[in-house]
């Protein structure tokens, strides 16, 4: 008689509940075509954005990658006008998903298909602000500022909260690794180490503020997300560290409380605890750390 429970039938339930609603319908058919499919990929199986991409930092991340991204007002407008993420919230995270999914780990010409359909959307997607700015989502400058905010928070949530941080040299080689898929997504020259990374940024804090929207977009991503009612805590958890990623001007843009104290005390151990339960639930049957790619939980990582 065992004194500790079989957890086997939880944490494949739990694994089933975050891949389905992450990966969507089509997740298990696309499962097997980006881990299945023969022919070269984009990247190497040693390759940093694998280790990245694969790891369940990524939730973090990429609420944090929303956040910041939020800040530049072209790229707002754009996402409020033509997005639809309040009415359609996880198809549109599905199909992020399903991208990252198939560009880090895919047959490479589905990588570049992918990027091709997001170029075609991209191209339809114009307009003006309410200040009466105009924006195009091709825009090389704005979609360089979409990539890095990105990059540099599913870094950041990485290093802080990845079950394998880089070190210096695999740092930069995801920022490198990142633009290879960047320059298919029409960037014409996207950084390609830490030190380019943080010197892009550093060129666009002049343009960057919260507009109500974005302000708006922030009280619902973090108050008001449509998620199912048991997983608002783990969520809540995410949310507060996703704020506690950003860079401070950024929360304050955002009107985001911040305390370091609480973030160092609490917020980050609760970060570390929720991205671990999200590891152990997205990896059955495996001792070694998983990559968690959410449209390949096989934990698979194939060259």
């Amino acid at each position: 008689m065992t004194l500790f429970p079989d957890l086997a039938p939880l944490r494949e339930a739990v694994g089933e509940a975050i891949f389905s609603r992450v990966a969507g319908p089509e997740g298990p058919t696309n499962r097997v075509h980006i881990h299945g499919a023969p022919g070269p990929r984009w990247f190497a199986a040693d390759r940093p954005v694998r280790r990245v991409h694969g790891d369940a930092s990524m939730f973090i991340g990429g609420l944090s990658a929303l956040l910041l991204q939020s800040l530049h007002p072209l790229a707002m407008a754009a996402v409020a006008t033509h997005s639809g993420f309040r009415s359609d919230p996880w198809g549109r995270l599905q199909r992020t998903s399903t991208f990252l999914a198939v560009t880090t780990y895919g047959p490479a010409d589905s990588a570049q298909q992918a990027c091709d359909r997001v170029r075609a959307v991209h191209a339809r997607v114009r307009g003006t602000t309410a200040e009466g700015l105009a924006y195009a989502a091709a825009d090389p400058r704005l979609l360089c500022w979409v990539h890095i905010a990105e990059v540099d928070s599913f870094l950041r949530a990485h290093q802080r909260y990845g079950a394998r941080p880089l070190d210096d040299a695999g740092c930069d080689g995801y920022v490198a690794d990142t633009a290879r898929i960047a320059r298919a997504l029409g960037v014409p020259d996207p950084p390609t180490d830490r030190a380019g990374l943080a010197e892009r940024l550093a060129a666009y804090r002049g343009e960057l503020r919260a507009t109500p929207e974005a302000r708006s977009t922030a009280r619902y991503l973090l108050l008001h997300p449509p998620v199912p009612l048991l997983a608002r805590v783990p969520y809540g958890a995410v949310a507060a560290n996703a704020v506690a990623l950003l860079p401070s001007w950024a929360a304050r843009e955002l009107w985001l409380p911040r305390l370091s104290v609480a973030d160092r005390l609490c917020v980050r151990p609760l970060g570390t605890a929720v991205t671990a339960g999200i590891r152990w639930a997205m990896a059955p049957g495996r001792d070694a750390v998983p990559t968690a790619d959410v449209a390949g939980r096989d934990g698979r990582n194939p060259g």
